[in-house]
């Protein structure tokens, strides 16, 4: 009696063979991955060391120079007045407002790239900052509130309202909404967004006056009680982004494979787009409408993070506080006289870093 033949011999696998080779398969995998996750914690750890230092820079560097010894010093008493002064009132505001806003654009713009599957793409380019700037601008004109604590709604509402207007755009015609039409949406509305505001302003001069230091973007001349006011809402969008990000790891495969694999597309959306308004509307109602942190941030972390968005958004959080602090302590030295506004210091320390970051094949990966 002829046995029956072996699976290897008529080129049938093997179920029980095949599983237990990917069971091998997975098992030698496993300590490459927890050797990838323990080196992106210690860069995070890192990069939290480097917020430190940038911290203290921001704390002794300006127009006048505070030794080290002084600092603490005057941290801790007003034994000199004018150092004190100069602690509490300018340097102290200016840099926890940096420490505020920089995560939250960093991550705006993160949540956004994961969204649309656009590496493009972010609070600028899609035109939820125009929203939100147009609304503020309104509020100015059209109300009696001077207070961002008061028109912080506005802000709110004038992202949300972008937001919906870029998608709505982006999803017109036959088809489902891609990255492409996102852009070229977001774009268009932000021109048009742009231009009512520019046109807002220039009509009425006491709009203009109190507008034009908040249009360009400045953490400059912030309290800790407006910083304070509005913090609790970019907290609650930090959270949320980080609640998101297990499901745009999903979704960065396609709306599809992400159902088949448990993400809920509908949820997942609703709660990026919660979380994006009150980044967005936060960040800009705090500090105005700062541009190329949420572009240019989330691309350098990409190349150490991977596209894990777990890792992504933390490291993006820290990265883009390093860098709004920073490009802060450039504006105050760049010129012999007066300061430059940290929007004009990102900008032009963004256009370059871009031109870079999109000649790297890596770079695009999302």
């Amino acid at each position: 009696m002829i046995g029956d033949p072996d699976p290897a011999s008529v080129g049938v696998a093997d179920p029980v063979a095949e599983s237990s080779a990917a069971r091998d398969e997975k098992d030698a995998l496993r300590p490459g991955i927890a050797a990838g996750s323990r080196l992106r914690l210690i860069g995070l750890l890192a990069a939290v060391a480097v917020l430190m230092g940038t911290i203290w820079l921001s704390l002794v560097v300006g127009a006048e120079r505070i030794p080290l010894g002084d600092l603490w010093r005057a941290l801790s008493s007003d034994e000199n007045a004018h150092v004190h002064a100069v602690l509490w009132e300018l340097r102290i505001p200016r840099t926890v407002t940096a420490l505020v806003v920089g995560p939250a654009l960093g991550v705006c713009g993160a949540l956004i790239q994961a969204y649309t599957r656009n590496p493009l793409a972010d609070p600028g380019i899609l035109g939820v900052n125009a929203g939100a700037a147009l609304a503020i601008t309104l509020a100015l004109g059209l109300t009696e509130i001077t207070s961002p604590t008061g028109y912080v709604w506005f802000a709110f509402a004038g992202a949300l309202i972008g937001t919906v207007l870029v998608y709505a755009a982006g999803s017109a015609g036959p088809g489902r909404p891609t990255p492409e039409k996102l852009t070229l949406a977001g774009v268009a509305i932000a021109a048009v967004l742009g231009g009512i505001t520019q046109v807002l302003t220039l009509k009425n001069a006491q709009v203009f006056a109190g507008s034009l230091q908040w249009s360009i973007g400045s953490v400059g001349g912030r309290s800790l009680d407006l910083v304070g006011a509005l913090a609790p809402f970019i907290a609650v969008g930090l959270g949320l982004a980080m609640l998101a990000a297990h499901p745009l790891n999903a979704l960065a495969l396609g709306e599809d494979l992400g159902r088949a694999l448990g993400a809920r597309v509908n949820s997942t959306r609703a709660l990026t787009v919660v979380a994006v308004t009150l980044l967005a509307g936060g960040a800009t109602a705090i500090a105005g409408p700062i541009g190329f942190v949420g572009l240019m941030v989330p691309h350098g972390v990409r190349w150490f993070t991977g596209p894990d968005q777990r890792w992504i958004i933390p490291c993006t959080a820290v990265a883009s506080a390093i860098l709004l602090i920073a490009s802060d302590i450039l504006g105050r030295i760049v010129l012999p006289t007066g300061e430059l506004q940290v929007g004009l210091v990102t900008a032009f320390v963004g256009a370059p870093v871009l031109v870079v970051l999109a000649r790297r094949r890596s770079a695009h990966g999302l």
